[in-house]
């Protein structure tokens, strides 16, 4: 057997059924990425009949060295040490031909499953083959608990077709609830509203806005992609704040009407929790009053959804910090999720970081997307396999390795 260059439709069939299939390995992705300035080509592990393993591998110079990149890792059984060995042994030939200095991997492999009780990961079966691909002779590189890699380490993930705003914590369906109760509006937009999305998400990402308008049109070349905008109905938002104002001011009444019955701290209790809420819808309906006869339409919060196989990936989001108090974000993870539920089995709501502690800067983060009820895995990490072990120290010592791929 041997690595040779596999045609588009010879890769996309053997892709199409493999079991670490995903979204990082298509065309599309491969399209996006040369327009970051990569070249590709898909490459096959054959004999004369058959693929038994492929891989895209995206391509690029560091100070006129190559090297290549597997994203998501190669589509391959890697718990078969001999066959891993004689394809690394193949595909270390085919690119010391190109004077290429080393692959990056990083697989869509779980290794681990966070327990939500002991706030550790449990480690599966998995686990070894970061032996097999060390014993092949891949570099293990630094586990990351943050974002620092290519692409996250800890994968949030929402099992699709069980969802539900009753199975999700409290404080996740109040913030869903308040921002239905105030109007906001989940819409789909086209292409124009790049921008319009882009201006949501600009403080947080290092990419401008053509790479986005790039992502949405190639992928929506195959129905691949979707974007989705959070505006305000204010006259909905006056609508709800009434409703919730005259049901909470009889309540109120009720209350005042027992505890000149009988005085007990707990109806005192009630009855102060009560006229908090009258104020709050009170304030509500100001608000509301004020644009309800606006034309201008605000939209708060939007995401880019990725759309492969059994799955979604809520791929980017933002929302205009201004608005936070409308809760914009958890309406549109819930409305995103009700979206696609009866199509899809599962929802990835991206990264978060691998340190769990209520002290890590990204605590909110993580408590956001478990509020949810999402589980979240650990997956395999980076390796390195060096090609040209001489290009390779050089370009590690010199730190450019580090400026190509760190993102922090």
């Amino acid at each position: 057997m041997n690595i040779r260059v596999l045609s588009l439709d010879e890769f996309a069939l053997f892709l199409k059924d493999h079991p670490l299939r995903n979204y990082y390995q298509t065309l599309d992705y491969a399209k996006l990425q040369a327009e970051q300035g990569y070249e590709y080509e898909f490459i096959g592990y054959c004999d004369n009949s058959s693929i038994m393993a492929a891989s895209l591998i995206l391509s690029k110079k560091i100070k006129n060295i190559y090297y290549g990149y597997a994203p998501r890792g190669f589509l391959i059984d890697y718990t078969n040490l001999p066959f891993l060995k004689h394809f690394t042994e193949q595909l270390r030939a085919y690119y010391a031909s190109k004077g290429y200095a080393f692959i990056k991997i990083n697989p869509e492999i779980a290794i681990g499953k966070l327990n939500n009780k002991t706030n550790n990961i449990e480690y599966n079966t998995n686990y070894h083959i970061i032996n097999n691909l060390i014993t092949c002779g891949y570099k293990k590189l630094k586990n990351n608990l943050y974002f620092e890699a290519m692409l996250p380490r800890f994968m949030s993930v929402l099992p699709l077709q069980n969802y539900n705003i009753n199975n999700v914590n409290k404080n996740t369906r109040n913030k869903i609830n308040k921002g239905i109760r105030k109007g906001l509006v989940l819409e789909k937009a086209d292409t124009f509203g790049i921008d319009i999305f882009y201006e949501l998400i600009n403080e947080k990402v290092t990419k401008d806005n053509f790479y986005y308008k790039d992502k949405f049109n190639i992928f929506n070349q195959n129905d691949a992609i979707d974007l989705f905008l959070v505006s305000i109905d204010y006259k909905k938002y006056l609508l709800n704040s009434q409703f919730f104002y005259e049901k909470e001011l009889n309540n109120n009444g009720i209350l005042s009407d027992k505890i000149a019955i009988n005085y007990k701290d707990k109806l005192i209790n009630r009855k102060m929790n009560s006229d908090k809420l009258l104020l709050t819808y009170k304030n509500e309906i100001s608000e509301a009053t004020k644009k309800v006869n606006s034309d201008e339409k605000k939209y708060i919060a939007g995401a880019l959804v990725i759309k492969y196989d059994n799955r979604i990936k809520i791929d980017i989001s933002g929302f205009d910090p201004q608005y936070k108090n409308f809760a914009p974000n958890y309406f549109l993870y819930h409305s995103i999720l009700e979206y696609y539920k009866d199509s899809y089995k599962y929802a990835e709501l991206n990264g978060v970081s691998g340190n769990f502690n209520k002290d890590s800067l990204y605590y909110g983060l993580t408590r956001f997307k478990k509020g949810f009820k999402a589980d979240i895995y650990e997956y395999i990490g980076e390796f390195d396999l060096p090609i040209d072990h001489i290009k390779y120290e050089l370009l590690n010592k010199s730190g450019r390795l580090a400026k190509e791929f760190n993102k922090d």
